[in-house]
């Protein structure tokens, strides 16, 4: 069975590792290629776009692929829509994995959102000082909401903005770190995507304890009709019960 991985995540790598335990099975790992040092998983890798669904058609029939696992990041809208068009079309199963998203507790001060550009216009009835976590994707949508902006990424925008300080850092995190940085920078404001996980966590627990308020982005919605789940183990249960 050959089966195609749409990674980039953590998740991605875990399945990954768990697939080259498996007998007979051919697991080919795909990456966007957008992180120049990314994070490289077991087995065959493959990396760069597709060139759209048509462009993903013709891969899986030419590699005569059985099954396609959507493992990418939960904002990858984009990639996930041309999988299950391109899963549909050559007629091959399709499974999505994405993990939980965050939940607020108590004393979490959050205001959600839909879109980077909302998050901006809400920013100056927020805060005077915020602290940007969405990547370097959707960074341009800040530019002019009038509020001085700190912008973490793990590799620089192009072009590099001007409106904003940048850092350059990769997770996991700690809470510790992160209180220091919020501190150190004076953040009252903390802007991040509902993305989910343990790996950048930190950054919400030190919010609460600074009675910070945050904007959460929330994730764009999975195409209709497609099959979902939240962990690595049910990925691995759903691919060994089509071999």
């Amino acid at each position: 069975m050959k089966v195609l991985l749409l990674g980039g995540t953590g998740e991605a790598r875990s399945l990954a590792a768990a697939f080259a335990a498996e007998p007979d099975l051919q697991v080919v790992s795909s990456l966007a290629g957008r992180i120049t040092d990314a994070r490289l998983p077991v087995g065959e890798v493959r990396q760069g776009g597709f060139g759209g669904t048509d462009g993903l058609v013709d891969w899986l029939r030419d590699n005569s692929v059985d099954a396609v696992v959507d493992a990418t990041h939960p904002f990858a809208a984009t990639m996930t829509e041309h999988a299950v068009a391109a899963a549909r079309e050559v007629g091959v199963p399709l499974l999505i994995l994405r993990r939980p998203g965050w939940t607020a507790v108590a004393g979490d001060l959050w205001h959600w959102v839909d879109t980077p550009s909302e998050a901006a216009g809400l920013l100056p009835s927020v805060g005077t000082r915020a602290f940007l976590t969405i990547g370097r994707q959707g960074l341009a949508a800040f530019e002019q909401s009038g509020v001085w902006m700190l912008a973490r990424c793990v590799e620089p925008p192009e072009p590099v903005p001007t409106w904003c300080e940048l850092i350059l850092d990769r997770g996991p995190y700690d809470v510790y770190g992160e209180l220091a940085l919020m501190r150190q920078y004076q953040i009252d404001v903390l802007v991040t995507k509902d993305s989910g996980g343990e790996q950048t966590a930190a950054k919400l627990i030190a919010a609460r304890e600074l009675g910070v308020p945050v904007v959460v982005i929330r994730r764009p919605p999975l195409p209709a009709g497609v099959e979902a789940v939240d962990s690595v183990d049910r990925v691995v249960e759903w691919v060994r019960a089509r071999r």
